[in-house]
């Protein structure tokens, strides 16, 4: 180490009325030090006092102090720094996320924006299968302006079926834009780039999943099958890097699950940080195991570790039920994200930090989810889905909610008298005001559950054993199968095949209908010229 040193006379001010203690005389040393730390060298001026002179405050001999401490812990840091990848242009950073896991039926539009509203910083959306979005027409719905990717169903080969295009997948380009990651299901490099290429220009991150234990995952080469076939899974990330994630900006990340043995994760992990991916998630459990077993968090700071040595961002995935238990565990293992699954499925609010209000009373949730459902239209099979979860099993609310079949008799069970009118409109758009157990009636709104409830109760057996079985069938919106369907169908998987009948024709349905055909129709997006990554 090095220094320079001059002397200067020092006199406190006699005007600093917030010291009362004694004026010191005397003197103090300006020294320009030279120190060398971890490789590198920093110049730093600071207050050196002479022990043979007559002393300053002792408030001044702290503040140097804190000084040269703040100055010495910054330059240790800045030589310790891992390296970080390019965030592209349009993609997002991973690090420092607090984030909705992937899931099939609780990650469609209305669960994803109920977590960024208790706080989640990015939310994924469900698994879906490569093949189901290719070939897909894109359309801006104009009644709620959101993006929506439709196809005709293949209907598992059934004749007579309402031919009516199915949602695929839902986008809001305004409350979703800079926090949603698309994932996707895929064994076949050239497929996951023509399927990432339909909506690359709307989602701000692609995911692939090498994680799912699900059997209509698996059984393709796909989700956790992958993680046997790291060949297979490597090529797949280089081809998305090169052919989607460069030219159109983004990041592309993936998801896996830890192997049997340490070495073996250790190995994958190496091999996937080089594909040039900017995040890596980590789920802390082996593919045999299922969510009731605890997670096994032994390897994860061997993950992180090798993450940060290639500048990837590591999350990690099992067992996190809050953002502050996900902001402990982010600090005790070193990782730079943590993903909430399970929990967020029961109450969105777990996003929420204590110190921000903590979770939310289940009505408060439910309440800004049903609004979330009629802003877009949602599939009531996935809303009743959703709900009985949401909403506490014990009670009455619960089984009311599980036998209606349409958003209006939803909300009178829930009492959510304001959104009565919303909830028929929405209705009458999907076809099923033919379901309501009495029409709206806006004169009296207040004794409207009343009535439902006890129209409720006067049903036979038969008809209230028909009315849960019809529950059971909601994604179909009421249409009648003449034979049991393929387990594709039932199977939960992402692809949708069932359709609900179209509604009466009526005047207001005909001018309905000729609305929603309206759209912009944009078959596979093609890249436009990006401004540099800052």
């Amino acid at each position: 180490m090095t220094s320079s040193a001059t002397t200067q006379n020092y006199k406190k001010s006699d005007d600093n009325t917030h010291d009362t203690g004694p004026q010191f005389y005397g003197h103090y040393h300006h020294v320009t030090a030279e120190i060398p730390i971890g490789g590198l060298r920093t110049s730093q001026k600071n207050i050196v006092f002479d022990p043979h002179l007559s002393p300053p405050s002792g408030r001044v001999m702290l503040k140097a102090l804190r000084k040269m401490t703040t100055s010495i812990a910054a330059a240790t840091a800045s030589a310790q720094a891992v390296p970080h990848v390019p965030i592209p242009a349009k993609g997002v950073d991973y690090r420092n996320k607090v984030v909705l896991a992937p899931m099939v039926r609780s990650g469609e539009l209305p669960s994803r924006l109920l977590a960024l509203k208790y706080g989640a910083d990015l939310v994924w959306g469900p698994e879906t299968i490569d093949r189901a979005i290719i070939g897909a027409t894109r359309k801006v719905n104009p009644r709620t302006g959101l993006i929506e990717f439709t196809r005709l169903p293949s209907n598992g080969g059934r004749p007579n079926v309402a031919d009516k295009e199915s949602t695929i997948y839902r986008i809001d380009p305004a409350r979703e834009k800079g926090k949603l990651i698309y994932q996707i299901g895929t064994a076949n490099p050239e497929l996951a780039v023509q399927a990432a290429r339909m909506v690359a220009a709307d989602v701000d991150g692609i995911d692939v999943n090498s994680g799912c234990p699900k059997p209509f995952s698996t059984s393709g080469g796909m989700g956790a099958a992958l993680l046997r076939t790291p060949d297979l899974l490597v090529s797949i990330l280089e081809s998305l890097v090169k052919e989607v994630g460069e030219p159109f900006q983004i990041g592309i990340s993936v998801k896996i699950r830890i192997l049997a043995q340490p070495e073996e994760t250790e190995a994958l992990v190496t091999r996937l940080v080089k594909t040039g991916i900017t995040g890596l998630t980590v789920h802390c459990r082996t593919t045999p195991m299922r969510p009731r077993e605890r997670a096994i968090r032994d390897q994860l700071s061997m993950v992180a570790r090798i993450c940060h040595e290639a500048g990837v961002a590591c999350l990690m995935n099992g067992d996190v039920t809050s953002r502050d238990q996900g902001l402990a565990l982010m600090s005790e293992y070193g990782v730079d994200g943590a993903m909430i699954a399970t929990s967020a499925e029961a109450n969105s609010s777990v996003f929420r930090s204590e110190a921000d209000g903590g979770a939310a009373p289940w009505r408060d949730v439910v309440y800004d989810y049903m609004v979330f459902c009629l802003d877009s239209e949602n599939r009531l099979g996935n809303t009743k889905y959703l709900l009985n979860m949401l909403i506490p099993g014990k009670v009455k609310e619960f089984n009311k909610a599980k036998v209606a079949k349409s958003y209006l008799d939803i909300c009178r069970f829930l009492l959510f008298e304001d959104l009565l009118p919303r909830a028929a409109a929405v209705d009458v758009i999907l076809g099923l005001q033919d379901k309501w157990l009495s029409p709206p009636d806006e004169n009296v709104p207040a004794q409207a559950d009343s009535k439902v409830d006890s129209k409720s109760d006067s049903k036979s057996e038969a008809v209230k054993s028909a009315m849960t079985s019809e529950s059971a069938r909601a994604a179909g919106g009421g249409a009648t199968r003449t034979k049991t369907p393929s387990p594709a169908v039932h199977g939960g998987g992402p692809i949708r095949r069932t359709s609900a009948p179209k509604p009466k024709a009526t005047e207001a349905g005909a001018d309905q209908e000729a609305s929603a055909s309206v759209s912009e129709a944009q078959p596979t997006a093609q890249p436009q010229a990006q401004p540099q990554a800052a």
